[in-house]
């Protein structure tokens, strides 16, 4: 059971997270929570070291922000006990999850969760620190943005969990955001594939990184709210009797920034250079484009978080006096609209029907990805709430006529 930062925000909420896992416990199940920080106690201490340090060293801001996980996990193992239960607290590197070496984003590679196990067999209640872990050097390390999910499902692995329920202010996965779509409606079973596609594409219910280490991993997963006990979204393995929706969902995500390299000699390797090194930088790229070479310059663009552009900036600092390009300029006022749906490979016509319904809503696009069950256009930030209603509109989704996946579980 992984518990978000606004479920363990105030005592009263520690109180409540610590109800919910005596009454699972005591109705017979073994149960190992995951909790992230408090509140905004991230952002806060996110604040306090750039105030201290304007670029503070990776390694030492790791360090500051695991910190937040650990009071979370000390008091609401206080406060199960205060309520008569048996509870023990672990840090990530104390139930053995040991990553790679990237200080702020790092990757699990091994979990050893054999003292969970021993507190599980003698009768406790196990509460874990989200987001963190540590190297095969003993350094402490983070998982980046949604790690705390990453942590709860890679502990549902590493300990064979029935499911791995991540409670959030939500109560589920909805065919758009709420906020923008009023019309939007819970979908109550998906597969991997398309929630993969909806995390990496905006939808911020879920990690992109859990849905992945979910389906490598064959873990079920259950989204629901942490605040009422109605069933949530099932995350689950594709079964025979699961119709796929044409389009299951539209996305959005205004995370991310354009970069565009501009008079880059059109040669072998430059492409190759540019990219290996923002490689290097641990920069995900999302979309590239290249535009005609004339001539024998070009200019290259491509999409990154936002929150990378100070690894961009290095790396193209780097780099661009050896590629020989004329400079390179960033445009972070844009938003990425995706549809998402795993019936849209057997079904012509999806593309066509997306572009002619941003065209109708007067919306200009800028940028092109695709996958065989995601179609994203990147476009101008100010028009993106108008593009996700028509969307949503034009391809059944709206509460009157929502296509669901499946029935519910």
């Amino acid at each position: 059971m992984k518990f978000g930062g606004t479920s363990v925000a105030t005592p009263q909420r520690l109180r409540a997270v610590a109800a919910r896992l005596i009454a699972r416990h005591d109705a017979g199940d073994e149960v190992v929570a995951v909790v992230s920080a408090m509140g905004k106690v991230t952002d806060d201490l996110l604040a306090l070291a750039h105030e201290i340090n304007p670029e503070p060293p990776e390694r030492e801001q790791d360090m500051l922000l695991a910190t937040g996980e650990q009071v979370s996990i000390a008091l609401l193992a206080m406060a199960v006990q205060a309520a008569g239960a048996d509870a023990i607290s672990f840090t990530g590197p104390q139930v053995g999850i040991v990553t790679d070496a990237v200080h702020s984003k790092a990757k699990i590679v091994a979990i050893d969760a054999a003292c969970v196990g021993e507190a599980l067999a003698a009768g406790q209640i196990v509460i874990v620190a989200g987001f963190q872990g540590r190297t095969t050097d003993g350094e402490i390390t983070t998982l980046g943005r949604g790690g705390s999910d990453t942590t709860a499902v890679a502990l549902a692995a590493g300990i064979a969990a029935d499911v791995c329920e991540i409670y959030t202010d939500v109560d589920g996965v909805y065919t758009a955001d709420p906020r923008i779509v009023p019309a939007a409606q819970k979908i109550d079973v998906i597969s991997y594939e398309p929630m993969l596609e909806m995390a990496a594409s905006g939808a911020g219910v879920l990690s992109m990184r859990s849905v992945e280490f979910a389906r490598n991993h064959a873990v079920t997963i259950h989204c629901r709210s942490s605040f009422t006990d109605t069933t949530g979204t099932i995350v689950k393995e594709a079964q025979p009797d699961m119709e796929d929706a044409i389009v299951s969902a539209v996305t959005h995500d205004r995370g991310e920034a354009k970069i565009t390299i501009r008079g880059v000699p059109d040669r072998v390797g430059i492409a190759a250079r540019v990219f290996s090194t923002l490689a290097d930088a641990n920069v995900n790229v999302d979309m590239i484009i290249q535009n005609i070479s004339e001539e024998k310059k070009t200019d290259i663009s491509f999409t990154a978080p936002q929150t990378d552009l100070h690894r961009v900036t290095q790396a193209l600092d780097a780099c661009m006096a050896e590629i020989g390009a004329r400079e390179w300029v960033i445009d972070d006022d844009i938003a990425k609209v995706s549809i998402v749906g795993a019936g849209m490979k057997t079904h012509a016509g999806v593309t066509a029907k997306m572009f002619q319904t941003l065209a109708d809503a007067g919306v200009n696009i800028d940028l092109i990805s695709t996958s065989p069950i995601r179609l994203s256009c990147i476009i101008a930030a100010d028009q993106m709430d108008d593009a996700v209603r028509a969307l949503h509109t034009a391809f059944g989704l709206d509460a009157t006529d929502v296509i669901e996946e499946a029935t519910p579980c």
